[in-house]
């Protein structure tokens, strides 16, 4: 199959183009981040029917630049049983990642910037995705320094839970790219956006999508997948000991790789820089200035979707997170994988190939979809009467320790919990009888 690499428009930019395309992606992610901060706190307030910011700037406009200064003059506190180097800097290793992996994302097609003819996008390599896996994964080494160097325990669990966390859906991630990569014969990204042209692989690769999705949520430790930092169990998880900027540089990170993840998604499944239907037929859509448009509003719908599922879906239990990365999506991933290349095996022609994985990719999905559906309707279907009689309770039952219910009896006690005002309403036997000899 014929692959879409052509790297030839690459290299070849002055030192002074390259310095002014590396400024414009820091500045769009910073601008991004901040502006994400103040959107998700507005959106879910409406989701939630609060009003969210609404004293600093208009509507709350500023509240994100007055979380920022609020961050920058507070004071760096630093514990006396941290590990100095490290603690100092895990922050930079979790943030830098961040910005890097933007090198290699097409924002639009070749434009002329000061006379010079350059594609929007600084740079693309033959293993393009790969760079932006890699550096992903190096990202995660500044959250587990960050939980080992503060010398406590709660930061400690967090930094150990986010590296089994990527480790699991990172897998699924990049068996997710791999379908992608059968059917444009490319790693690098400007290949993969030109073998979109006539359909996008959101379409016709609906599994890897799917797939992709659940994986990025859980690879930039957002809710409902933020264990590392669960406020509930682990107080804030890796970065409880870090305070002022070195705590707004975490959060910086998270919200620079949500951008991240969402601009690789927009890259690989919604066309890139592509203008979606109708849009794409009108001639000039694809051309000049105007992609650059239709690829930061693709990446502000994943945004959305982000903090859609922080407002709507409960914190999943760890191990149930954990069964979801190795029993569902990297089994899921692996056999999409093995359906695709057998399809391409069998397929004499480029479009027989494409019509065919998209229809087996549908019909899997809705197997999937309605077996799902079978599943939770059958749950529901159980009566409580069909149900085994309640045994002694057993606070050590599924292998978390829970307290009892009301009416339940914890085990080596006598007699079940009674309230203190049913206690002062009913005197106890042997002081009713000493009440009564006293007055014979």
């Amino acid at each position: 199959m014929t692959g879409y690499t052509d790297l030839s428009a690459f290299g070849h930019d002055p030192w002074w183009l390259i310095l002014l395309k590396a400024l414009a992606i820091f500045v769009f992610l910073m601008l991004t981040a901040t502006a994400m901060v103040y959107l998700e706190r507005k959106i879910m307030a409406r989701m939630q029917m609060r009003i969210g910011p609404n004293r600093v700037g208009p509507r709350g406009m500023l509240q994100s630049i007055a979380d920022g200064v609020k961050l920058a003059l507070k004071e760096d506190i630093v514990p006396r049983a941290v590990d100095r180097p490290i603690y100092i800097l895990a922050p930079v290793i979790a943030a830098a990642p961040a910005f890097m992996a933007f090198a290699v994302i097409p924002f639009g097609p070749e434009v002329s910037i000061l006379g010079t003819r350059t594609p929007l996008q600084l740079t693309d390599l033959h293993v393009a995705v790969l760079y932006v896996l890699a550096v992903a994964s190096v990202g995660v080494y500044g959250i587990v320094l960050a939980g080992w160097s503060s010398g406590s325990t709660y930061p400690l669990l967090g930094g150990l839970r986010s590296t089994a966390q990527v480790i699991s859906y990172e897998i699924a991630m990049g068996l997710s790219f791999a379908a992608v990569f059968l059917d444009s014969g490319t790693m690098a990204t400007s290949g993969i956006v030109a073998a979109q042209e006539g359909n996008w692989y959101v379409f016709l690769l609906l599994p890897s999508f799917l797939i992709y999705l659940t994986s990025m949520v859980g690879e930039t430790n957002r809710a409902p997948f933020d264990l590392p930092e669960a406020e509930g169990e682990l107080v804030g998880g890796f970065h409880t000991e870090y305070s002022s900027l070195k705590f707004a540089m975490f959060m910086l990170a998270e919200y620079v790789n949500m951008v991240t993840v969402s601009a690789l998604a927009t890259t690989l499944f919604l066309g890139g820089w592509r203008a979606p239907w109708p849009l794409n037929m009108w001639s000039g859509a694809n051309s000049g200035w105007w992609p650059l448009l239709w690829f930061v509003a693709k990446v502000w719908i994943f945004m959305f979707v982000f903090v859609w599922l922080r407002a709507t879906l409960p914190r999943l239990r760890y191990d149930q997170f954990m069964k979801l990365g190795w029993k569902v999506l990297i089994p899921a991933s692996l056999l999409w994988v093995m359906v695709v290349a057998t399809v391409r095996e069998l397929s004499e022609t480029v479009d027989q190939f494409r019509v065919t994985t998209a229809v087996v990719g549908v019909v899997a999905v809705a197997v999937a979809a309605t077996s799902l559906l079978w599943v939770l309707l059958r749950r529901r279907s159980v009566r409580p009467e069909s149900a085994p009689p309640p045994g002694p309770f057993d606070p050590m039952a599924g292998g978390f320790p829970v307290p009892p219910l009301p009416g339940q009896t914890p085990p080596g006690r006598r007699r079940a919990l009674v309230p203190a005002t049913a206690r002062a309403e009913t005197p106890d036997h042997d002081t009713q009888e000493g009440s009564n000899a006293a007055a014979h």
